[in-house]
């Protein structure tokens, strides 16, 4: 019995030093499964976890290179510049070998519930879901990549769907969505945490405005775990519940803040950086704050761009998200992308460049592609408002001369500011386009309107 006993110990002692001794299991990020997309023209990185000290060999498209786990269990190779590739390929990491691997243009879609809103709430499912046959573009939702079919196109994001079928109808390239978006979430909880608040000390230590909780709990739980995955850019569609929560002014700042923390947790330096402007809604609430601010966070961060949306209201929920996606597109297509004749964005106020000249403000514009024009094709346009010294608002004859518009009121001597599209009741009416249709941005000349004090 001692024998037998003797030996059960030894044969366990035998198996447990094998199991000491046999390789740890090499894991790759969870963004890395069959049918995912690769970023083009960059150093993709491949990256996962081990045992430290466990080696790593990576295999693709005729490359292999090796890494190390580190201490922290974290490894991460960088394969050379891919190209653009549909044909499905196998990517090996150890005994692990993904499939069906496509290079394309990779592209991050977050935001709250108007990002979220998903094809199968789209108004334009019913037509569009049968002709949604588009091998080449896959979705990543969190659970693994699927390429867009008919039978799944209801569960992807409306905007993002129609961001991607533009780009690759144009780009003729695999495009990879990773989508991560939550419904009624603020701004501050998709930023790095502790960031929000150095932004609300710098502009309103007395906190007057803005929203002080919720901060960096979606960025820890959505963004953070797809870094550094390769990607070339990123489109976004939130704000809604920032205006709501008194922050529609901090915003222009909030925006930069999150644009700036994104691309340093990446380490791709600037990448393009694009958000729908939000849609009519009710003017109330702070909501034509905020779609100032979007504008003016434009003028503060480089390489961004904006889809201006406001014709699609009036619910703040716009149940046709095609314009939204097609007007983002436009922007990557002409900026991202290098297509210079391309007019890309509709009219946006050059704000150094209003004047007062008599008694007319006089208002300059960019993006006036083939020229500017009233919507209705009259002479004049609607919606636009001006003060004087005395902060009073009154409506304003508005017409178009040349890149300009020329703002007159009778009871307004001297006109010193400007609106557009602030007091419209919510309905979702513009006037001034550019000759390509595309509509010009809500405004407010005076930088500090709604400046908490």
């Amino acid at each position: 019995m001692m024998t037998r006993n003797f030996r059960c110990i030894v044969s366990l002692g035998l198996l447990l030093a094998l199991a000491a001794a046999a390789p740890a299991a090499v894991k790759v990020n969870p963004l890395f499964s069959d049918g995912m997309v690769l970023q083009c023209g960059m150093k993709a990185p491949v990256f996962g976890t081990a045992d430290k000290g466990e080696k790593v060999t990576v295999q693709f498209a005729g490359q292999t290179k090796t890494a190390t786990a580190g201490d922290d269990g974290k490894w991460i190779v960088k394969l050379d510049e891919l190209k653009a590739s549909g044909a499905g390929a196998e990517l090996k990491v150890n005994d692990t070998v993904i499939k069906d691997v496509l290079v394309g243009e990779v592209w991050v879609c977050s935001g709250q519930s108007n990002m979220a809103w998903r094809m199968k709430s789209d108004r334009e499912t019913a037509t569009e879901a049968p002709k949604a046959d588009f091998p080449k573009i896959r979705w990543q939702g969190g659970r693994g990549w699927a390429p867009i079919t008919p039978q799944n196109v209801q569960g992807v994001f409306a905007v993002a769907y129609y961001f991607a079928k533009t780009l690759h109808a144009e780009l003729k390239v695999p495009i990879g969505l990773i989508g991560r978006a939550v419904g009624g979430t603020p701004i501050e909880a998709w930023m790095p945490p502790g960031s929000s608040e150095e932004v609300y000390a710098k502009i309103d230590p007395k906190g007057k405005g803005g929203v002080r909780g919720r901060q960096g709990g979606l960025w820890t739980r959505f963004i953070a775990p797809l870094v550094p995955y390769g990607i070339r850019g990123a489109i976004w569609y939130q704000g809604e519940r920032n205006a709501k929560n008194g922050s529609g002014w901090h915003y222009r700042y909030l925006q930069k803040r999150q644009v700036e923390e994104w691309r340093k947790a990446w380490g791709q330096g600037d990448f393009p950086f694009g958000w729908v402007q939000v849609p009519t809604g009710a003017n109330g609430g702070g909501m034509a704050q905020l779609r100032d601010s979007e504008r003016r966070a434009l003028q503060l961060t480089p390489n961004t761009g904006m889809a201006v949306f406001y014709d699609y209201g009036p619910s703040l929920h716009p149940p046709k998200k095609r314009a939204a996606g097609h007007r983002l597109a436009l922007w990557a297509m002409g900026t991202t992308y290098g297509k210079k004749d391309l007019v890309y964005s509709g009219p946006m106020l050059r704000d150094k460049d209003t004047k007062t000249v008599g008694k007319t403000l006089v208002l300059s514009f960019d993006h006036v592609g083939g020229g500017l024009v009233a919507k209705d094709g009259g002479a004049e346009l609607k919606y636009f408002e001006v003060c004087g010294a005395d902060g009073k608002w009154t409506p304003a004859k508005a017409t178009i001369a040349g890149k300009t518009v020329v703002l007159s009121c009778d009871s307004v001597a001297k006109p010193l500011g400007a609106r557009y599209l602030w007091t419209t009741g919510g309905k979702p009416v513009v006037s001034l386009l550019n000759k390509e249709g595309l509509p010009a941005s809500p405004f407010v000349t005076d930088p500090d309107f709604g400046k908490p004090k």
